[in-house]
């Protein structure tokens, strides 16, 4: 895979480019931050970190701009999850300290893709994976198998605790390029 889905590259464009190597037409493309102040909204239900706000964001803001198919598949993709809520539970552990449910039910990252699928009406199957080729090989899997007939595919990248770095994350809408059959003399070739 040429196209990077790494801190390095620029994400949206990265999936957008990999989308297209997987032979994947987008039908709609979002990423977070879109500036300097955009601010993330807060996620009921989902506290003490920024991933699972995140991914509703910039599903959010794919969505908005085309109704999904039915059904549709979402493909999340996190090169190292929720790293705020990891961090938390670990130093909890540590330290013998009683940790809320809340933590336990978002320290799942499909909790977060639940989430998403139930607010949009995405009925095909949930997929969380590492950011790589992977995630983009398996929504090409899930459209040409027929399990959906389009897949949202979200790339959540938080930056790790402490860093200068910010949190961002890109979404696409594809489905499967559909062949176009030449028609010559009333007979498709």
């Amino acid at each position: 895979m040429n196209a990077t889905l790494t801190r390095d590259a620029g994400l949206l464009g990265g999936l957008i480019a990999a989308a297209h190597e997987a032979g994947l037409t987008v039908r709609s493309a979002a990423a977070w931050p879109a500036g300097p102040d955009d601010a993330l909204p807060s996620l009921p239900g989902f506290v003490d970190s920024t991933f699972s706000p995140l991914v509703a964001a910039v599903a959010a803001r794919c969505l908005s701009h085309r109704e999904p198919a039915d059904p549709t598949a979402l493909v999340l993709l996190s090169p190292l999850g929720d790293v705020a809520t990891a961090v938390h539970l670990a130093h909890a552990v540590d330290h013998g300290e009683r940790v809320g449910p809340l933590l336990f039910f978002q320290s799942v990252p499909n909790a977060v893709a639940g989430h998403v699928a139930a607010r949009w009406g995405l009925r095909g199957p949930v997929v969380c994976l590492s950011a790589d080729a992977s995630g983009l090989a398996a929504a090409a899997l899930l459209l040409a198998d027929g399990d959906a007939d389009a897949a949202l595919v979200i790339v959540a990248d938080q930056a790790p605790p402490g860093s200068a770095a910010t949190d961002r994350a890109a979404a696409v809408l594809v489905t499967a390029v559909t062949p176009v059959t030449a028609v010559t003399g009333g007979k498709a070739s």
